[in-house]
């Protein structure tokens, strides 16, 4: 990974004679212009800016200064896996909605004093988790969030585990590059879990074997490890004594009078489970199926299919799985072993963005700043409508195994257009319009006055993270009705009236809507 710079131009000789201007070295100004000369903003090399598309929130001038200032991308991506890295987006903002801050009992008190409802409450971690996203020093470990929340599943809307929601997602934030074991204990008994899977209710009269179910289809081995019915009535055993009182009080606590005692085999697991107090039981299996080698194939997949592309060669996945069972299923050393190969270096732009990730993204292209909500209908709530526009909400997945990851799910008509009208809205300042803070069109103009064709290449570095094409240059100036050697002040009509329909030029991209 190389230090952030300038990328050469494409040589002239391939462009047609109206665009020479664009082809020429980047830096000298147009025959037209008699002012100040336009200087490229430092972009990075192409490797570097597709680590940055792939673990944060998408490309900003901003990242690019951090990036040179740490050394280049390799010493950034190091601070960013860094417990002491600077958090101060995240601490401050976790009062923006008092509900993520909440107590279960003030959540609950809130609800049925109709004060608050508790969807309200959850749609407010959502916008949250959105705002940091777009905002946060933390971009990686946001992402690794988003990643763990997604795998280790409980949607938005679960019922009795929404008054749990919260202190889930900061549960998993807290521990996301930490290890795979540690997430998983944590995960596998908190009450989101447990409430949403109906392990919270579960006894050993009754034991509930859809939390023991899941947690090893979807959460561990996965079916190809050959686990049988009597595994899964097994691993529910194990996990019951984990309860919530739930529709009543909602106290979370172990209850040993609710324990299934008695040996229990699960696959290569078997244990006597002869306490009363099965925690340490549950804890001996948590971590036996988080060091499984299937578990190890199943994150490696996960993680390649995530960052990496759709399919990700096996060859890629059984390395990662080597290297996650050699850690004892640490997070850090299987993202290093991941950026380092050759595989991930070779698919820049083969991953879609998400509904979520292309709004996150248009935010952070358009240099658009949320402010802590305060009016009625304030950006930083409307977002959350914003990502459901496009067709899916941050956890709005309504089953236990997560939002697919691969395109074929999020390439259809109705969500291109619907992205479509979302930067367009969004390029105008016109929605939504409360609460954020857009870029004025003729802030965009790097110098006072500039020929078209280098404003273009200004907008693509800022925007995308890279210089204009001539294929770009050209769509611009056919979308705006420039020649790439006009004029272009503050007084021209490009900044009064058509600055909105040239940066959907650049949004409405496949450069953009991938990552």
């Amino acid at each position: 990974m190389s230090e952030a710079r300038a990328a050469a131009p494409s040589p002239a000789a391939a462009l047609p004679a109206t665009l020479h201007h664009t082809a020429r070295t980047l830096g000298k100004p147009a025959a037209a212009v008699k002012a100040a000369v336009y200087q490229p903003i430092s972009i990075l090399a192409p490797e570097d800016l597709h680590l940055v598309n792939r673990f944060t929130g998408g490309w900003t001038p901003a990242l690019g200064r951090q990036i040179a200032a740490a050394g280049g991308a390799a010493g950034w991506f190091a601070q960013q896996l860094s417990a002491s890295a600077p958090d101060t987006f995240y601490q401050a903002t976790a009062a923006w909605w008092t509900s993520n801050t909440a107590s279960t009992s003030t959540l609950l008190a809130r609800d049925r004093k109709k004060t608050e409802p508790i969807w309200e409450a959850v749609a407010n971690y959502e916008r949250w988790c959105l705002a940091r996203r777009i905002h946060s020093e933390r971009q990686v470990l946001e992402t690794m969030t988003a990643f763990w929340e997604n795998h280790l599943h409980v949607p938005a809307e679960a019922d009795a585990a929404q008054y749990f929601r919260a202190s889930y997602g900061k549960t998993i934030r807290a521990l996301a590059l930490t290890s795979f074991e540690r997430l998983l204990q944590v995960a596998v008994t908190h009450p989101a879990m447990g409430c949403y899977l109906d392990n919270a209710q579960s006894t050993k009269k009754a034991p509930n074997e859809n939390l023991g179910r899941e947690l090893l289809e979807l959460h561990t081995v996965g079916r190809e490890s050959g686990y049988t019915e009597n595994d899964v009535k097994n691993s529910a055993r194990i996990l019951t004594g984990y309860r919530v009182d739930v529709w009543n009080t909602w106290n979370v606590r172990y209850d040993p009078t609710a324990h299934w005692t008695g040996t229990v085999k699960v696959l290569d697991f078997e244990h006597p489970n002869t306490a009363a107090d099965g925690q340490a039981a549950a804890r001996a299996y948590l971590s036996y199926l988080a060091n499984h080698p299937s578990t190890a194939q199943r994150i490696a997949r996960k993680l390649a299919i995530r960052f990496v592309s759709d399919a990700p060669s096996s060859e890629l996945v059984d390395r990662l799985a080597e290297v996650y069972l050699a850690n004892g299923t640490a997070i850090q050393p299987v993202l290093l072993e991941l950026v380092d190969s050759a595989e991930f270096r070779a698919a820049a732009g083969a991953k879609v963005r998400t509904p979520d990730e292309d709004v996150v993204a248009t935010y952070r292209a358009l240099g658009a700043n949320l402010r802590r909500p305060s009016a009625a209908t304030p950006a930083a709530n409307q977002i959350l409508w914003q990502t459901t526009a496009l067709g899916m909400r941050p956890f709005g997945w309504p089953r236990p195994d997560g939002r697919p990851d691969q395109a074929a799910a999020w390439v259809s008509v109705s969500r291109m257009l619907a992205s479509f009208q979302i930067h367009q809205d969004m390029a105008g300042g016109w929605w939504p319009t409360a609460g954020v803070t857009y870029v004025q069109p003729a802030a965009r103009l790097p110098i006072p006055t500039i020929a078209f064709g280098d404003f273009v290449d200004h907008l693509s570095r800022s925007i995308l993270g890279r210089p204009a094409t001539w294929v770009l240059t050209k769509a611009a100036c056919d979308a705006i009705g420039c020649a790439p050697t006009t004029t272009i002040t503050a007084a021209h009509d490009v900044i009064r009236w058509k600055m909105p329909r040239l940066l959907t030029v650049f949004l409405d991209t496949p450069t953009h809507m991938t990552r």
